[in-house]
């Protein structure tokens, strides 16, 4: 019997960041050494190129850059005069975010639970979670699939309250052909490394339709000051760097390419997860899925991260804990059992590598052990210890020096490829623009 695979030979991460890097890597230089020859790093032509081009491919009219998704979210409810005394409904289940900034600005979350297919939030639940302190409702497009927006935006509308979209996961992503976004008062974007369209760093984006709303937006972020030095009213400092918005404009170009390799890795999780004790993520088919994530059921999940992990397989649980269940909520009243589909995707999600350069490996290796090669089979072989299912990730090496392998001190010249495999297996309502402080903290 031949022994198993090393470790090194078999490591697949969550998020191949190398990978990616090396298909655009004379792009992006270009564009780092232009921003630094002009000596433009705050502001400017490369600032305002990205907002627009963000506005047009998301079919709004209006685009703010800011410092980050979560300054996205406080930003866009600081703009709307959401604080003290007020009530924001959002998801049970998602990133930190999504309720902390509601806190930052002084109003209060109300959660709701998923739907237990697509982890987003169920829409038929949220009109019983209005109160007459309600002022905003924020849908979170988890993963990469845009929220129920028809009966949402019909239940807003109905209730005379704003919506707001998180889309930090979900930049091009689509309901009945509206991109995530576009469908609300302000859609909220973040670029943070991990997302389809990351930067090299923190940064984000506000969109909206309406240019009043994406005018005070831009006003906020630089401490109100308008002309330079003249404080109407008391704004922040989120910005985002030119630098980032240079290596943002550069990876834009290649984003619908990304997402469409992805939804073909996702398509073929489908097909070999056929028939297995896994859950595979559901597809609405009135939403274009941009698999920011692809999120597995296992119902002995954390054994399946463990054993994944050993051979060298990269994954992640979004998310462990439901936010109605955060120990910093505590004060709001929820127990365990309140929202029963967000706690049980606490339980059982898992998220498995999805970046569109991985690639099957359908052919076998040479020697002995090809004979029991001669097809891939399905990844609920995971759970067991002798999986013939192969991925590659590919990358052209960055530097020509030598490098050491993995576990060993003999240095070898980089490869033109390397291949890295796994075996699958609110008291008043002031307006916040009359505050004397603001949530955001100083820099």
């Amino acid at each position: 019997m031949s022994p198993m695979p090393t470790r090194a030979a078999m490591t697949v991460p969550l998020l191949d960041l190398k990978a990616q890097y090396a298909d655009i890597l004379t792009d992006l230089d270009d564009a780092v050494r232009r921003v630094m020859e002009s000596t433009r790093f705050i502001g400017g032509p490369e600032i305002t190129a990205l907002e627009e081009e963000i506005a047009r491919y998301s079919q709004c009219a209006h685009a703010v850059a800011c410092a980050s998704g979560t300054d996205a979210l406080l930003l866009s409810m600081w703009a709307l005069d959401i604080g003290p005394g007020d009530e924001v409904i959002t998801s049970a289940y998602s990133f930190f975010a999504s309720a902390g900034t509601v806190v930052n600005n002084g109003a209060t979350p109300v959660f709701v639970d998923i739907d237990p297919r697509t982890f987003n939030l169920d829409a038929h639940k949220l009109e019983a979670a209005f109160t007459s302190r309600t002022k905003a409702v924020m849908v979170v497009h988890l993963y990469g699939q845009c929220c129920d927006m028809t009966a949402v935006r019909a239940i807003c509308h109905k209730r005379k309250v704003w919506l707001i979209e998180d889309a930090a996961q979900a930049i091009g992503s689509e309901w009945e052909g509206s991109r995530a976004g576009s469908m609300s008062d302000f859609g909220c974007f973040s670029f943070f490394p991990s997302k389809n369209l990351g930067a090299a760093g923190d940064g984000g984006m506000v969109v909206s339709q309406n240019a009043e709303f994406a005018e005070r937006v831009r006003l906020l972020r630089e401490h109100g000051a308008r002309p330079k030095y003249h404080h109407a009213v008391v704004g922040t400092n989120s910005r985002l760097d030119a630098l980032q918005a240079a290596i943002l404009r550069v990876k834009l170009r290649h984003l619908d390419r990304w997402s469409e390799g992805r939804a073909k890795n996702a398509t073929l999780y489908d097909r070999l997860f056929e028939g297995s004790s896994v859950t595979r993520p559901a597809r609405d088919a009135r939403a274009r899925h941009i698999y920011n994530q692809y999120v597995i059921r296992a119902p002995k999940r954390d054994a399946l991260k463990a054993h994944l992990a050993e051979r060298g397989i990269g994954t992640e649980v979004y998310y462990p804990i439901p936010l109605h269940l955060q120990k910093c909520f505590a004060s709001l009243g929820y127990k365990p059992g309140d929202m029963p589909h967000s706690e049980a995707a606490a339980r059982e999600t898992l998220a498995l590598p999805i970046y569109p350069e991985l690639t099957e490996e359908t052919s076998t290796s040479s020697g002995p052990r090809s004979a029991t090669r001669s097809r891939p089979i399905s990844p609920s072989a995971a759970l067991e210890p002798r999986s013939t299912t192969r991925f590659r990730s590919t990358y052209r090496s960055a530097s020509p020096r030598s490098v050491t392998s993995p576990g060993t001190c003999r240095t070898r010249k980089p490869p033109r490829a390397r291949r890295w495999r796994f075996r699958s297996t609110r008291s008043s309502r002031r307006s916040r623009f009359a505050m004397s402080h603001h949530p955001f903290g100083s820099s």
